[in-house]
């Protein structure tokens, strides 16, 4: 499996490292490949994918041999398609990050307020969801459709190859309700259930005494994606109410990797975490 997404960034710097080693400008590139200076501009930001465009900036590059093959399949894969793009209805901001997992070797989260995305149960999820409730207004997909993007996403698990995923989970969010009580209850079950039978997850809770290397709390939550191939980007997923920030940038991305690994290193044992999970859930009434 791959990401298309994460593809596209990596055939831009592809382009842009071959563009520099040529001596060209984009516009000198454009030229030579007749097209306009905003097509080049939307291949080297990774938002449009031209085959035939690829292949003409090749040959005028003048590559050739194994680097060619390189270059032409990792445009091949950023041009193909998902299982999300059948699914219209689990949202745009939703498929970014169904792409994202599709390709993902490793997954790091850390939730600070609601039960992470991929260990929800259809219950919460579409809690979380509805218009009555919700802060966030549904700018595009529909409160069913987004559930059954989080049921699709969570099929990866059960994969072969499927990525290793380990999550801290803020103790703030298993104890503060987030969904009505019966909702929440069965809620942090699954979850603890989910993580202590698959290998592939580590759930750690994050104690709210917890004392944070630096004194320095997370402002919100983040998710940090790596990739098979090594020379693909990795990529941060800052999540907000009303939007999602995607970082690849190394400078950007250097600080949530040491400020996960201190909340790693303060969170609960595996063991702890679960026991304070299923504690959490044991207090909640059956509503």
């Amino acid at each position: 499996m791959i990401s298309p997404y994460v593809r596209r960034l990596r055939l831009a710097s592809e382009i842009i490292a071959l563009r520099a080693e040529a001596g060209l400008t984009a516009a000198d590139l454009a030229k030579r490949i007749g097209r306009s200076r905003a097509d080049i501009s939307r291949l080297e930001n990774g938002h449009v994918i031209d085959q035939a465009d690829v292949l003409n900036i090749l040959d005028v590059c003048g590559v050739d041999g194994d680097r060619w093959t390189k270059i032409v399949t990792i445009a091949r894969e950023a041009s193909e398609s998902g299982w999300w793009e059948s699914y219209k209805h689990m949202g745009d901001r939703q498929a970014v990050f169904a792409n994202l997992e599709a390709g993902a070797a490793s997954i790091r989260e850390y939730q600070q307020i609601y039960i992470p995305g991929l260990l929800q149960i259809p219950e919460y999820a579409k809690a979380r969801t509805d218009p009555a409730t919700a802060l966030e207004e549904l700018t595009d997909g529909t409160s069913d459709g987004i559930v059954t993007g989080r049921l699709m996403r969570q099929r990866m698990f059960r994969r072969p190859g499927g990525p290793d995923y380990e999550v801290v989970v803020d103790e703030l969010a298993i104890r503060r309700l987030s969904a009505p009580p019966g909702v929440m209850k069965k809620s942090l079950y699954h979850m603890a259930t989910v993580a202590n039978d698959s290998p592939k997850i580590t759930l750690r809770v994050l104690p709210i005494d917890a004392r944070i290397e630096g004194y320095a709390p997370p402002p919100t939550s983040f998710t940090i994606y790596t990739f098979t191939d090594p020379e693909d980007p990795v990529v941060v997923a800052v999540v907000t109410i009303t939007a999602e920030f995607f970082l690849t940038e190394a400078a950007d991305i250097a600080p949530y990797v040491e400020l996960f690994d201190r909340l790693r290193k303060q969170a609960l044992p595996e063991a702890d975490s679960m026991d304070t999970v299923t504690e959490a859930a044991a207090t909640l009434a059956d509503e």
